[in-house]
């Protein structure tokens, strides 16, 4: 009971700042102990954790800058070929109506040649050039195109056409 008694009668506060002054003078002891390994030069496994994590952090750092770099210039690049391409797809369906244009174009005179020289022509071959005539037209209103060159083809055709038709062929 003597050792109760004695226990209530340690004054607390006393322990606790007796505590917190050998903690404090423990603290200051090990920074006096670091800053002299750090005046001789010497690294302790604490310190070279610490350096070498800085030092991953800073490669990091360089690694993520070069591939943001990179990506920037692969994000021009691909920028670039897709105009590239864009305007090779324009170039090549601009070479192809007019391919298409010049095609028809071609059919509907030969064809009105044939029927101005009186070459038999069967009523299909007609119905024929008069479906072409009207994709030719399609196709230049599409693009923004007149038509000028077959027009008086085509009133030969139609003319030609109405007449066998009256004569029933």
């Amino acid at each position: 009971m003597d050792s109760i008694t004695a226990l209530t009668g340690i004054d607390y506060a006393s322990v606790l700042i007796s505590a917190f002054a050998i903690l404090l003078g423990m603290k200051a002891i090990i920074s006096l102990f670091e800053w002299f390994v750090e005046r001789l030069g010497l690294e302790t496994k604490q310190m070279r954790k610490q350096r070498e994590g800085h030092e991953l952090l800073l490669q990091t750092s360089q690694n993520l800058a070069a591939l943001q770099e990179k990506q920037m210039h692969d994000m021009y690049q691909s920028d670039r070929r897709d105009e590239e391409i864009s305007s090779d797809i324009k170039k090549l369906t601009r070479m192809f109506v007019d391919k298409e244009i010049d095609d028809m174009r071609w059919e509907i005179n030969h064809f009105a040649a044939k029927v101005s020289e009186g070459k038999p022509c069967n009523k299909d071959s007609f119905k024929h050039c008069i479906h072409i005539y009207e994709k030719y037209e399609k196709i230049l209103e599409e693009n923004g195109l007149e038509n000028g060159e077959v027009e008086i083809s085509m009133e030969l055709i139609n003319d030609v056409y109405k007449q066998k038709l009256k004569e029933g062929f």
